[in-house]
């Protein structure tokens, strides 16, 4: 009888440990329906780390040597350790951190798993991690003595585990979905602690490591069970952001408490089809613009809806809905469109109501010129005002039309841009200095008439041998454009992109305020202040630089 019971709990140690193996590496078919990359790959470390270790403990239950005994133990002591670092790995990836891609945390955890690897491995030398003798009781098993070493690298293993039960414990408790039953699966991984302090104190159960049997219970419960909320807990991890999780046939499977504010017939919405409760919401998943306007907080709030699948197969398992607040993005449009509509209008009544007119009174004042044969001081001011019309008529459309939303936009080289629009303006005697390069992000069209018209200014307000210097800003990403001339007083700074503005009897006014137009237009910022000679700079920053 006692034979019996003996080969009952050998049998009964094999099977939990064999079970555990399969369950760890049978989960890994499901991992592709996980669609964080990260995450994947962590978990698929941890299986196969564990379904290694547990395998490793069938290895030693089975072997019928104390050799054979041996080598599976050590074995099973280094993919323990490795299942550790893939703990930690899934752990940070699931919760959205970055402690997985630090090089320095990847090249330290690197060191100290080989160093212990060598401790672990070499123990025939030195004794210090563990030492072995047979039992015959329950069953015929190798004992192992643990040692110093063993408790020093079980003592940091054991912290840093804890470090991964606390990142994932601080996501469940921010998250408002219902985190129960991942919560239960988690707490299944560290019961196994229990089993390993019997294990070692008393007869009652055999002196090894437990792990990973609650490791399979993680895998499957995780990957058979409770896939689609493990799915919509990590998309969910912005507690402020609205999330309505959905199952495979659209009904409403969770909802967070920002989603539940935002919908107040949400309270009680569980397990009712989407399109029933919120059939505007359904309406934006197939729309080509999935912005939803409500009214939030007082006023009206814009919504961009985010359907984010679990898995890989669109509505294999369900889906999580985010409402991610683009409200002042969306009013920041809806202005410039508007804004749009006004140049537009404003261009078209220029172009034709006054440029016609224009033309007009300049083809009858040649012909009266050469009709009456007159050529005296009066014709030449009515000639310079028609003309000086002309000037602003053509400059009012450049900066209503500059003003304009930019849709295209590429990567611009400032030296080669630069280059040309200096030879496109009448420098005469004047010089350029290119000083450092960049490539930016720009309209390339309205960047030209940017330089053009920075550099008409710094000829018409400087002497004909300025210098112009064009070159990258050093503390912020951006250029400058500066000259040696008089510069702009600094009382009178903040007016220079006035359009108006002019301290020459010649210019038109509009020359910087075409320049604002096109820096607001690029949602840049642009600043006036006094170059290196004394003369006025230019500063442009915001822009995005192209590697």
């Amino acid at each position: 009888m006692a034979l019996l019971s003996s080969s009952l709990i050998f049998s009964l140690y094999v099977t939990l440990f064999a079970l555990a193996a399969l369950a760890c590496f049978g989960s890994l078919t499901r991992l592709q329906r996980i669609s964080d990359a990260d995450t994947r790959r962590g978990l698929l470390a941890l299986l196969l780390t564990s379904g290694g270790w547990a395998t490793a403990h069938v290895g030693l239950l089975i072997s019928p040597t104390r050799q054979l005994k041996l080598g599976w133990y050590v074995l099973g002591l280094i993919l323990g350790l490795a299942a550790v670092g893939a703990w930690l790995y899934f752990c940070s990836a699931y919760t959205n951190r970055t402690y997985h891609r630090n090089p320095t945390y990847r090249k330290l955890a690197v060191g100290v798993f080989v160093a212990l690897v060598a401790v672990k491995v070499t123990n025939p030398l030195h004794h210090g991690y563990f030492t072995a003798t047979p039992l015959t009781t329950p069953f015929s098993h190798l004992a192992v003595a643990t040692g110093p070493l063993h408790w020093a690298a079980m003592g940091l293993s054991y912290a840093l585990a804890f470090i991964g039960y606390f990142m994932l414990l601080e996501l469940f408790t921010a998250i408002d979905l219902d985190t129960r039953p991942l919560v239960v699966l988690v707490g299944i991984t560290g019961l196994p602690v229990a089993a390993d302090l019997i294990g070692y104190t008393t007869p009652a159960l055999i002196d090894i490591t437990y792990e990973p049997l609650g490791v399979a219970i993680f895998a499957v419960g995780v990957m058979f069970v409770y896939l689609d909320r493990f799915e919509a807990i990590q998309l969910a991890a912005e507690r402020d952001t609205p999330v309505i999780a959905l199952d495979a046939d659209g009904h409403i499977r969770d909802t967070n408490r920002a989603a539940r504010q935002l919908f107040t017939n949400l309270a009680t919405a569980r397990g009712a089809p989407l399109d029933s409760i919120l059939p505007s919401v359904a309406e934006r998943l197939d729309s080509e613009t999935p912005i939803l306007e409500r009214l939030h907080d007082g006023g009206t709030g814009y919504f961009r809806l985010t359907d984010t699948p679990y898995g890989t197969a669109k509505r294999g398992l369900g889906s999580t809905l985010t409402f991610t607040d683009v409200t002042e993005r969306e009013q920041y449009r809806q202005e410039l469109e508007r804004q749009n509509e006004r140049l537009d209008r404003f261009a078209s009544l220029v172009s034709h109501d006054m440029r016609n007119p224009l033309n007009v009174a300049q083809g009858r004042f040649e012909l009266l010129r050469e009709d009456l044969e007159v050529d005296d001081d009066n014709v030449a001011a009515i000639d310079r005002a028609l003309t000086r019309m002309e000037t602003l008529i053509g400059e009012i459309l450049t900066l209503a039309r500059d003003g304009q939303q930019i849709e295209h936009w590429d990567a611009v080289r400032l030296s080669t841009i630069v280059q040309d629009c200096w030879a496109m303006v009448a420098t005469g005697d004047a010089e350029l200095t290119l000083d450092d390069d960049l490539t930016f992000e720009a309209n390339p069209d309205r960047v030209k008439r940017l330089f053009e018209n920075l550099f008409r200014n710094a000829i018409d307000h400087g002497s004909p041998d300025v210098t112009v210097t064009v070159g990258k800003l050093s503390d912020q990403p951006g250029f400058y454009v500066a000259d040696d001339g008089p510069g702009i007083p600094p009382a009178e700074r903040s007016d220079a992109f006035e359009a108006g503005y002019t301290t020459s009897e010649a210019g038109t006014g509009f020359g910087l305020a075409i320049v604002a137009e096109i820096v607001a237009a690029h949602r840049w910022d642009i600043h006036v202040t006094e170059s290196e000679d004394g003369g006025a700079r230019f500063e442009i920053t915001g822009v995005t630089i192209v590697e």
